[in-house]
This record gives structure tokens, C-alpha cells and sequence, in this order.
């Protein structure tokens, strides 16, 4: 693994002044049939081939749930004022509890994932999932929401919080983006939620900056640069890569707090996907391990990794 120094940022464009947007709300009409695409690519000679396809399986059925899904209870306009006003998230995900677009989210993509190849340890948590009452349901939502899942339904939480995914990008995506403020730093500004990782894009009025991307909701928020995306610190930053590689994902550390987020030049190739590219880089995780930073990202795909 090779470092880099904090101080280098991509050269923006001449003439070109990046004006980013502070959001950018999911599609999820696009979002994870790209997801699913990208999944099916990085899988190609892949030493972790046949579990990156599940996963291009599982997003493609994601995008093939949506079609006819009931509309999501959304929040009350002054639900959202309220939240305007005090920096919380609009969609508090703490406060979830069952609704009927959930709950037929989670039956229709539990059903379309039957027909994926999987490892065997899924397509026994599948089992257990299909067969599960609707108390066994919601409380592995509700973990999932918390990060914290039980070890004993690692496989469980998968689904669940691909569901969960789904249901609230399309509660993102009614939002109003001007009515989003920071919430904090490693905090979604729609749901709360911790980052996959950020990207520095390269959008025509945003080329060089970098938002992070949500772990729950797919929303998008623009972060300065060279600052730690964990704890907000921008002292101590560095960067890490496996020696030899494209340098297309890095990690990025921070000695004030010890975690790391991987960090994806986007810029230079705009297939990059967050999720998708986590998990195809785990090799940088597997490195990071033995540096005594710890992983400050939330990605439901890499838990039992």
C-alpha cells in the first residue's frame, strides 16, 4: 500500500468555476440499474466474482421492485419545516416504523430474489427471511437502520436493508433539495445516515468537488475536500491506495479520529459507482487493517467481510 500527502487536489477546468449544488437527490429509476451494471463489470475476473454477481442480482431486482410500489407516508410539511429550522434530517430514519410501502417493498424483492444465483449462506437467510412473521421483520429493519444487525442474521440484513434502500431513495427523491441543510459532519442531510464513501465528481459546474453518497437513501451531499468525512477534522489527512493499482479508489485516513473512507475519483471515470466499487476494492480494507485505522463507512454488502 503506497500513501499519499493531504495537501494535492485535481485541477479544476480553466474557465470553468465549480458551483456545486449542496445536494443531489437520488433517482430511483436509474440508481440501481446502474448499480446493478457497474456490479456485473467490476465482476468480470474478480477474485470475489460469484458474490459481486449476487449482489449485480440483488440491485437489478431493487430496480425491478419499484414498478407499481405504493406511494411512501411522507413527512408532514411541518415535519419539514421543523427540520429545516433545527439541521435535522427530514427522513428521521430512528423513527421508522412499518408502512404498506414497505412492507410490500420488502415481500416483492424478497420474491424476485429467489430466482438470483447466490451463495448458499443467502439463500438460507432468504428462507429464514421469507419465512419470518412481520415483528421478526421489523425489528431487522430497525437494526439495519441502527447499524447494528445481530451477527446471527448478517445474511437477513442484507435483503432487509436492500428494501430499506429502496424505500427511502423514493422518499428522498420527493424532497425539496433547497430546503436540505448540513446536519453534520458523516450525516446525510435527508436521512441522517453515515456515508459509503464520496466521490470527486466531475459534473459540468462541479468538476473537482466531492459529495459524499448515503448509505441509505443514495442521496448525495457536497463535503470539502481534504477533510475527514467521519469526524470533520482536516488535520491529519492522507491518503492510501494498493501499490500498482489504476488510483481510481483510495482510503482516506484520519489521525485525528483513526478511521478511514474510501475516497472514489469519479472524475476520471464516471462509471464509478459507491457501493459497487467498495465492495470491488476490498483489498483495501483487508490493508487498512493492519495500519490501526478503523472503517468509518457503512456499506450493508461488506458486514460479514
Amino acid at each position: 500500500m503506497t500513501q499519499v500527502g493531504g495537501g494535492r487536489h485535481e485541477p479544476v477546468s480553466i474557465g470553468e468555476v465549480a458551483t456545486p449544488p449542496f445536494v443531489k437527490l437520488p433517482n430511483p429509476a436509474t440508481l440501481f440499474a446502474d448499480r446493478a451494471a457497474r456490479f456485473a463489470f467490476v465482476a468480470r475476473n474478480h477474485a470475489l466474482a460469484p458474490y459481486l454477481r449476487f449482489l449485480a442480482g440483488l440491485c437489478e431486482s431493487q430496480h425491478r421492485v419499484l414498478d407499481g410500489l405504493p406511494e411512501p407516508d411522507r413527512p408532514s410539511a411541518e415535519a419539514l419545516a421543523r427540520a429545516h429550522e433545527h439541521a435535522m434530517p427530514p427522513l428521521d430514519r430512528h423513527r421508522f416504523n412499518a408502512e404498506p410501502a414497505f412492507d410490500a417493498t420488502l415481500d416483492r424483492l424478497v420474491a424476485l430474489c429467489e430466482a438470483i444465483d447466490m451463495p448458499d449462506a443467502a439463500r438460507l437467510a432468504l428462507s429464514r427471511l421469507v419465512a419470518a412473521d412481520p415483528a421478526a421483520r421489523i425489528a431487522l429493519a430497525r437494526a439495519a437502520l441502527a447499524d447494528a444487525p445481530e451477527t446471527a442474521t448478517l445474511g437477513e440484513h442484507i435483503f432487509v436493508a436492500a428494501a430499506l434502500q429502496v424505500h427511502f431513495a423514493r422518499l428522498a427523491a420527493g424532497l425539496d433539495p433547497a430546503q436540505l441543510v448540513p446536519v453534520g459532519d458523516g450525516a446525510c442531510p435527508a436521512c441522517g445516515s453515515p456515508p459509503v464513501a464520496s466521490m470527486v465528481v466531475g459534473w459540468l459546474g462541479a468538476h473537482g468537488t466531492r459529495f459524499c453518497a448515503c448509505s441509505l437513501c443514495g442521496t448525495l451531499w457536497n463535503y470539502v475536500r481534504i477533510r475527514c468525512t467521519v469526524c470533520g477534522s482536516s488535520e491529519g489527512i492522507a491518503y492510501q491506495e494498493v501499490e500498482g493499482g489504476p488510483g481510481l479508489v483510495k482510503a482516506e485516513t484520519c489521525d485525528s479520529c483513526r478511521s478511514y473512507v474510501k475516497i472514489l475519483q469519479q472524475h476520471k471515470d464516471p462509471a464509478l459507482d459507491p457501493f459497487a466499487d467498495d465492495c470491488a476494492t476490498l483489498a483495501i480494507d483487508l490493508l487498512m487493517r493492519e495500519t490501526g485505522y478503523r472503517r468509518g463507512a457503512v456499506n450493508p454488502f461488506l458486514l460479514g467481510y
